[in-house]
């Protein structure tokens, strides 16, 4: 049973970025912004070969998969790419993974806990500790099983409550680092419709485990019509100056969380100049 939180130091905000955004000079400027960790999102393969990238171009920050498809990637595959990049870079790696979507992956995925269980075995078979390795965790069983065999949870899509909730049922020790969006700008409308493109794929997809998780947030089915609602796009992606968007990632730790995985959405794509405006205002110290 582990329940220690991870001994890879993430800082208290890190990046959440898209696999196919990534590059080592996206890594390496995330570094120099202040930010403490890397998250690298969309199922990244089991060879981990961008996590070996991200931490090739970078000295300090931590690199997380956010998170590894556990349909997708070969347990046995994933913990040789764990030890090697152990070995390449020790200390800075944090092996995310979970189960993704259902709809996605087949009628085998309609019992995503056992399937989460037989994979945590065949990492602990492949030597992957448990301190260095998290779990998409949502719902309350997956939650107690990111602290009993893991380092903690890393819950996607959620509102600073759910981080209250999830604090209470994880108790002190484990790690919890929810993912938070970030659409900067004046303008609500424009904000707002940056946040239902970022939501786009899980909501206009009815991906059952985030609704479902929705629902227990509060919301009902109407939240899910056009795009979202208005509620649920506040809720989920913060919005306005970089003061008042670093505010509302505060109230996650402020409800128990230890690390914020930081999710840039920007209409021209442009991602590190949102990265670089909410730097300051989470008082991140640039690196030279």
């Amino acid at each position: 049973m582990s329940l220690n939180a991870t001994s890879v130091d993430p800082g208290t905000y890190g990046v959440w970025v898209k696999r196919t955004d990534l590059t080592a000079e996206v890594a390496a400027e995330i570094e120099r912004l202040g930010y403490g960790a890397i998250w690298i999102g969309g199922s990244p393969g089991a060879d981990l070969d961008l996590a070996s990238t991200a931490l090739a171009a970078t000295s300090r920050v931590a690199v997380a998969t956010g998170i590894v498809n556990i349909w997708s990637a070969d347990a046995a595959t994933v913990a040789d790419s764990f030890r090697r990049i152990e070995s390449e870079s020790p200390g800075r790696f944090l092996l995310g993974i979970g189960a993704g979507h259902r709809e996605a992956n087949g009628p085998e995925a309609a019992k995503p806990f056992q399937a989460v269980v037989d994979y945590l075995d065949a990492l602990d078979r492949g030597g992957v500790p448990e301190d260095r390795r998290v779990v998409a965790a949502l719902g309350p069983r997956m939650l107690r099983l990111s602290a009993e065999r893991a380092a903690g949870g890393h819950p996607y899509l959620v509102d600073p409550e759910f981080t209250r909730t999830a604090r209470e049922r994880l108790g002190d020790g484990p790690l919890l680092a929810p993912e938070h969006k970030v659409a900067l700008g004046g303008d609500r409308e424009r904000t707002r419709a940056a946040g239902r493109q970022g939501l786009s794929v899980y909501v206009d997809n009815r991906l059952t485990n985030y609704l479902s998780n929705f629902r227990r947030m509060g919301f009902t089915d109407a939240d899910f019509a056009d795009g979202g609602s208005d509620a649920l796009v506040d809720a989920l992606v913060a919005q306005g100056a970089p003061e008042t968007a670093a505010a509302e990632l505060r109230a996650h730790l402020e409800a128990g969380a230890d690390h914020v995985a930081v999710q840039p959405l920007a209409e021209d794509g442009d991602l590190l100049s949102v990265l670089a405006r909410l730097a300051p205002a989470l008082g991140l110290p640039a690196r030279g």
